[in-house]
């Protein structure tokens, strides 16, 4: 079963962030939505004082980045040898710029060095050591493991390895999507998937998979079952969509019924259009999600 949310009315400004769908144990929920409205909350105001939707959209990212209850950065799953391999990416939808990294070594802020590749201007991706020389030549100092990962993630790794699982389900994955007046970024941000191969990578670095935007129509940022979403390409899917005349609500629940008649998988979407509207859907239990906009005295959530 597919769950959306309804559109609220446009806002010259406004920023989505979901911190990933899955299946949040009840006891963990309220924590997992407090991260995600306190990244919203950052997020707007700096929007509130004048920032830019790139700055607003690594904002948001970073901040759920350094947050260890979620699969990004801090606290993100660790891949077969027990290490970390981040992803992540940003696009901005006036010149169609984006920027990623890939099974990147540990980092404190994947989507920061995503932000620097897209500001480069040279290439869009970047991949493993050659993505750790980028960082490092635009200023970011590599992390130590013991800085960045997690007792929960040794934990959770353990138990997937001992089961004899290739992989198991994280969630977690975190993302933004932000519009300011009519321009639109998108930004996501994931260790992945526990127990995953090494060089493994997801959607959420690939424009078009995980991550999208385009200022004719909107921004979209992905959570979950990665390779499925990568042959759909269906964060651009949702651009389509939106581009034919489509809520941002209906745009996320059609993209991902399609996914699932076509290829199956699991996942949610967080979606906003050039006209400050929103739209989220997921058929997972739960995708923890937080919203900031133009007039609102606080952020909402909710999962």
């Amino acid at each position: 079963m597919i769950h959306s949310y309804g559109t609220f009315a446009p806002a010259d400004f406004m920023v989505l962030v979901h911190g990933g769908a899955g299946a949040v144990h009840q006891d963990a929920l309220a924590r997992h939505m407090d991260g995600c409205m306190q990244a919203a909350r950052i997020a707007g105001e700096l929007l509130a004082a004048g920032g830019s939707a790139e700055d607003a959209a690594v904002r948001a990212v970073t901040t759920l980045e350094d947050d260890p209850v979620f699969n990004a950065g801090t606290g993100a799953c660790l891949d077969e040898d027990g290490t970390l391999s981040l992803d992540a990416a940003i696009m901005e939808g006036g010149a169609l710029r984006g920027g990623g990294v890939c099974a990147l070594p540990p980092f404190k802020n994947p989507v920061a060095i995503a932000r620097a590749a897209m500001d480069d201007g040279e290439h869009v991706l970047y991949a493993a050591e050659g993505a750790a020389r980028f960082a490092m030549a635009r200023g970011f100092t590599p992390a130590s493991e013991e800085d960045m990962i997690t007792a929960v993630a040794r934990e959770r790794f353990a138990a997937v390895r001992d089961r004899g699982e290739l992989s198991g389900w994280a969630g977690g994955t975190v993302g933004a999507v932000v519009v300011v007046r009519g321009h639109v970024v998108a930004a996501t941000s994931t260790g992945g998937k526990i127990n995953k191969r090494k060089g493994r990578v997801g959607d959420s670095p690939i424009l078009g998979a995980g991550t999208y935007a385009d200022d004719a129509a909107g921004a979209c940022s992905a959570t979950g079952d990665g390779e499925r979403f990568m042959r759909m390409c269906i964060a651009k899917s949702v651009i389509d969509q939106l581009t034919a005349g489509a809520t941002p609500e209906s745009a996320a629940r059609d993209a991902l019924a399609t996914m699932v008649a076509r290829v199956g998988g699991d996942g949610g979407l967080i979606v906003v259009d050039r006209t400050g509207r929103m739209g989220l859907a997921r058929n997972t239990s739960t995708m923890t999600w937080g919203a900031m906009a133009e007039g609102w005295s606080e952020p909402r959530g909710g999962s």
